[in-house]
């Protein structure tokens, strides 16, 4: 028996509690993992307030990620003891997740805790750190270097975000960080923000086509904001996508991509393979500052994280959420 936050629906509706329960509600895996720490990311928060459909079986245990130590495994990769993190492939919506004290998965899913990190670090960074270094990863890759100019974070206040700046002002870029939450200034700048401007700039309907700014864009907002974001880039610049914040909607034109040969890149860090992950947290243990994680990071216990899943749903939660599982 081990707690867990579970999501159960019923005639009596959709509901999320913290329980006791018994390891053969888990599904089935060949490497059952003692979690240390979880997170709680946009995507939990939607799992537990219900607010979007993203758990797809029922009962369900949330938690799209979490670090740990294996006690049992059945997988030639991995041996008892060995530590773990894993991120994504549809835990915490099709397969119970990381916000309990135990999870069972599949080997292939895991990845071994990079020695530059204790577990609660990993978790610090976690979902939302690796997506953020997925972002530059492509912006790198489209050849945009911190000589090219600015490049624009959007809903630089939640995770995805936070980690995005610290990452980008750490390798040189001059960051320009769009929030709903001006007051967050003074924590955008210690990140490595060079300017804050209000997300009001971005969010409304705008022009198909407008005066060329950024360099580069990690978006997390989606709808107008990316479509601004779009209609702002530099020729031959690129946009990485990996969020919806703001919205499922793209109502944008196609000039920015014929007329200035703009490259909208879609991140994806729920199915990325193997080698996709590797790299990118070789890179997180390279190129983040982990100085600026404690300043990202807000520490909760599972029986908090329904509260504060509302709390993140509102806007009212900056940078990361780590949860410690064992209190």
């Amino acid at each position: 028996m081990f707690k867990a936050i579970l999501i159960t629906k019923d005639d009596a509706g959709y509901k999320a509690a913290l329980q006791t329960i018994d390891e053969a509600v888990l599904p089935a895996g060949d490497v059952t993992v003692r979690v240390e720490w979880s997170t709680l990311n946009y995507k939990d928060a939607l799992a537990i307030t219900g607010r979007s459909p993203v758990v797809r079986r029922f009962p369900m245990v949330p938690g799209i990620d979490f670090a740990g130590t294996v006690v049992e495994s059945a997988n030639a990769a991995w041996q008892a003891g060995d530590k773990v993190i894993l991120n994504g492939w549809g835990v915490g919506e099709t397969h119970c997740g990381g916000l309990a004290e135990v999870a069972r998965v599949k080997g292939e899913w895991l990845l071994a805790l990079p020695i530059a990190f204790t577990a609660r670090q990993a978790m610090a960074i976690g979902t939302a750190g690796y997506t953020a270094m997925l972002c530059v990863l492509a912006l790198e890759k489209h050849g945009i270097g911190p000589t090219k100019g600015e490049i624009l974070v959007t809903g630089a206040s939640g995770g995805v975000g936070s980690v995005a700046i610290a990452l980008l002002a750490r390798l040189g870029y001059t960051v320009v960080a769009s929030t709903g939450r001006t007051a967050e200034a003074d924590y955008l700048k210690a990140l490595g923000a060079s300017q804050v401007m209000d997300r009001s700039e971005l969010s409304a309907p705008g022009k198909p086509i407008g005066k060329e700014r950024w360099a580069g864009v990690i978006d997390t907002v989606g709808s107008h904001t990316l479509a601004n974001a779009c209609a702002t880039t530099q020729y031959r610049g690129a946009v990485a996508a990996c969020g919806l914040a703001g919205g499922m909607d793209f109502p944008a034109s196609v000039a920015p991509f014929i007329l200035r040969n703009v490259t909208l890149y879609g991140i994806d860090s729920v199915m990325a393979p193997l080698n996709v992950r590797q790299e990118a947290w070789q890179r997180l243990a390279r190129d983040l500052d982990i100085t600026k994680l404690e300043a990202i990071t807000r520490e909760i216990s599972l029986s908090e994280t329904i509260a504060v899943a509302t709390e993140l749903l509102e806007g009212k939660v900056r940078g990361r959420v780590v949860v410690d599982v064992k209190r």
